[in-house]
This record gives C-alpha cells, structure tokens and sequence, in this order.
C-alpha cells in the first residue's frame, strides 16, 4: 500500500475519530459528575432535543457542500408554526395542514434557490434577506400571537412515541437515512460534491449545476418544515418566533461535523457525531447549571476550532 495514500486516509478520518472520543469523554464526565445524566428520562429529553437540530442540520449539509449557507432555515420554522396553528385552529385536518406547510416551505426554497442559482446573489446575502421576510411573514400573519394547538393527533408528532422511542427521534433516524442513501448511493447525491468541489468543471462535465443549488435550497427548507411540525406539536402552540437561532446550531453541527465550509467535502456520518455533540454540549452545561450566555460562546468557539481545523487539512497559509 502506498504510504502517502495511507497518511492522506489517515489525516481525513482522523477529526471524526477525535468527535467520537469527545463524545465519548463528555458522556464519561457528566456520568461522573451529575447522577441525573444516564437517567432514562434525560437521555429521552437529549435526544428530543438532538432530533430539532438534528433534522435542520441534514437539510443543511447538502447547501454547505455547496459551498454556500441557508441562514433562513429558523424563519422557516416560525412560519411553518403559526401556518399549522392558525389552520389547525380553524378546524383543518392535521394532515392537510402538513401538506399546506410542505408547500410554503417549499416556496421559501424555491426564493432561496432562484435568487442564489439565477440571479447570482451572495448566499449569505439572499437567506439573510429571506430570513428577514420570513420573520415578517409570521409576525404579519399571525399579528405577534401565539395559536393554541389542541389536535391530538397532531401533537402526536412531537409528543407521542413508537413503541418507548420518541417519534421526532424517529424522523430524525428517517432524515438521516433518506439523506445518507441520496448524498453516498445517487448519481443526485454525488453532484452536491461535484458542484461544491468545482462548479465551473461540474457544468463542463454535464450537471445541471443550477437545479443542483435549487435542489439543495429546497432540501434545507423541506427539512425546517419538518422541524417547524414536530416543535410545534411538542409545544402544542404555533409560535411566530419559533425556530430562532436554530441557523446558528445547524452550521455548527455540520462544521463540527467536518464539512467544508468551502463546499466538496463532507458528509452526513460526520454531521451526525456533530450535532450529537452538540446536544450532549448543550444538556451537561444545563445539568451543571452553566449560563446560557456562556452556552453560546461555547458554541461560537467549537465553530471557529472547526473551522480552523479545516483550514488546516487543505494547506491554508492564510
């Protein structure tokens, strides 16, 4: 075996195998030092709370191997909720306020996409704008005012359970797995890495590079509204700022989880250790009565160490 294609492997798996000892570490820590840590209950409350983040980061991954970023994700959230809980308080069928916020996220996608794929604005700049309007959206429609959901079965989907598994972390193993099988076992799935890789080769080559920036916009919103029903339902409220925030953790999952933020590189294995770490983060620093705000720069920092790392893997003098 050549020695130099053994060392390139080894640098690559190298930051996955260092995630899963930090996994690892933590849960070690926090057995030891809070006995409420690897109780049934609060490892049912982690993974509930891993399943919100979880989902968006997936739908994520495919724009940052892109090499763009979706800072809407969370609006859609908020305009997902009070959608469900103003149609639901009139009386809809749950399944039909489903398909109606399918429908609007989808739009908000299809905004996302065309602005970055065909008018060429910055990614940053066009979900920034798009959060914005989002935000609007919901505060607009719904004049700043929670809904009150009562529908049983839709609060099913964030409160109820499979058997003893909460379903959102049955959706969660769902997400996870269609997006594996599209980004690892599709000819789809492989041009997100093409196009992230280089675009200008990837349309020489054949890729309908447009339709790929549209299809991942449309992914990452699809995977908000998912988020947007099972947050709403386990609140039983549809909230017009719900979702806030939910950008900013997403990014960190799958810069954590060792995707280039140049786009090329990635995967969703990575991404899942990433937000897996994430929660656990989150859970030991409020069993340990850790400040919120300290929570946040916590966060920040893991994000920039990430990115650094990243940086140095590819040879970046700068």
């Amino acid at each position: 075996m050549n020695l130099n294609l053994t060392r390139q492997e080894f640098k690559s798996i190298l930051p996955r195998f260092a995630l899963v000892a930090v996994v690892l570490i933590i849960v070690g820590v926090m057995s030891f030092l809070s006995p409420v840590f690897m109780t049934s209950k609060n490892m049912t409350n982690i993974f509930r709370q891993i399943s919100i983040n979880g989902i968006i980061a997936v739908g994520m991954t495919f724009v940052i191997l892109l090499g763009d970023i979706d800072l809407s994700v969370g609006a859609v959230v908020g305009v997902v909720s009070v959608f469900c809980g103003n149609l639901l308080e009139q009386g809809m069928n749950w399944f039909a306020v489903c398909l109606v916020a399918l429908g609007v996220a989808v739009i908000f996608g299809i905004f996302n996409g065309t602005l970055v794929a065909y008018f060429n604005f910055q990614p940053f700049v066009a979900t920034l704008a798009t959060l914005t309007i989002g935000r609007g959206v919901a505060l607009a429609y719904s004049d700043g005012r929670p809904y009150i959901i009562t529908n049983p079965t839709f609060k099913a989907i964030g409160q109820g359970y499979l058997g003893k598994v909460p379903i959102p972390v049955v959706i969660l193993l769902s997400v996870c797995v269609v997006g594996f099988v599209i980004l690892n076992y599709t000819t789809f799935g492989r041009y997100f890495f093409a196009v992230g890789g280089n675009k200008n080769a990837a349309r020489l080559s054949g890729v309908k590079t447009k339709r790929v920036e549209m299809s991942a916009y449309i992914i990452s919103a699809i995977c908000a509204c998912i988020v947007g029903l099972i947050l709403s339902a386990r609140i039983s409220s549809g909230q017009p700022n719900a979702g806030e925030g939910y950008e900013l953790d997403a990014i960190a999952a799958v810069a954590i989880g060792g995707t280039s933020m140049n786009g090329g590189v990635g995967s969703l294995g990575g991404t899942l250790l990433g937000f897996i770490m994430i929660g656990l983060l989150s859970n030991s620093m409020n069993l340990l009565n850790i400040n919120s705000f300290y929570q946040q720069i916590v966060k920040g920092c893991l994000i920039i160490i990430a990115v650094y790392v990243d940086m140095k893997s590819k040879g970046d003098k700068k």
